[in-house]
């Protein structure tokens, strides 16, 4: 593990496929140089709801160098430069991820213990992971998730959903999917609006976390809440507020938010 004054390191990046349950995922690793089985459990990543390895953007290479970490990120089945996704999204796709995906992904990168971090839905991913492999999670971070379905975060997903009636931002989407640039819209919108998702939150998942947590949002999060956060930090970790910040606190403020991962990282694991 690193000392949060010890200075960032160089940082080494591949990427490639790996087969998973479904169809291939598109991979990538940050390695510091100098990395072992010492530096502490890699950093796995599980990105938004219309996200992918490239739109983490500079984050994992900077969380990387500051912690001395390995960080890996994937783009899920459907996602990114992963293969398209056979159907449609399960009103228990949070809880899949974890139980489908995570295990085989590990076991083809060599990965045994492991901190989970996820952004917005994929930080609920990240819980449900905790929750599951309690014995391979070190440490679990989530960055602007949801904890349950909110009114703000409908809200949220009915505005963007008229800014996707703009052919234009569709097409700024494809750079990152391709042609599964409108299942990747689809799959949130329509998921999250259902009124069968109504009910859905990560209460159960919560109640089984078992590592030290920590729960980062943005006082002007778009998309939820305090009451996320609050949730999830409640009894077992720590919630972190950032100030003037949106749903995307690793872009907009990416150096404080990679310091308080490795402050929290180092204190804890």
């Amino acid at each position: 593990m690193v000392s949060p004054d010890a200075p960032p390191r160089t940082v080494i990046e591949q990427d490639g496929l790996v087969a998973g349950p479904g169809g291939r995922l598109f991979v990538k690793r940050w390695t510091p140089d100098g990395t072992d089985r010492r530096s502490g459990a890699p950093i796995l990543l599980f990105h938004d709801s219309l996200g992918c390895v490239d739109l983490w953007r500079g984050f994992p290479a900077a969380l990387a160098a500051a912690t001395g970490r390995r960080v890996v990120a994937y783009d899920r089945l459907g996602f990114g430069a992963s293969d398209p996704h056979p159907g449609s999204l399960g009103l228990d796709f949070v809880r899949e991820e974890a139980d489908r995906i995570v295990h085989p992904l590990c076991e083809a990168l060599d990965i045994a213990d492991f901190v989970a971090c996820g952004h917005s839905v994929g930080g609920g991913m990240a819980v449900e992971t905790a929750a599951r492999w309690p014995e391979r999670c070190r440490a679990l971070v989530t960055i602007a998730a949801q904890a349950f379905v909110e009114d703000r975060t409908l809200a949220g997903i009915r505005v963007a959903e008229e800014g996707f009636r703009d052919p234009g931002q569709l097409a700024r989407l494809a750079k990152y999917h391709g042609d599964k640039a409108a299942w990747v819209v689809n799959a949130w919108i329509r998921t999250w609006l259902s009124p069968a998702f109504a009910d859905w939150s990560l209460s159960a998942a919560l109640e089984r976390i078992a590592c030290p947590v920590l729960a980062l949002h943005g006082d002007r999060d778009e998309y939820g809440s305090v009451a996320h956060p609050t949730r999830i930090a409640a009894g077992r970790g720590t919630l972190r507020l950032l100030a003037d910040t949106g749903h995307v606190p690793h872009r907009e403020r990416e150096a404080e938010t990679v310091g308080v991962i490795r402050d929290f990282l180092a204190a804890s694991h």
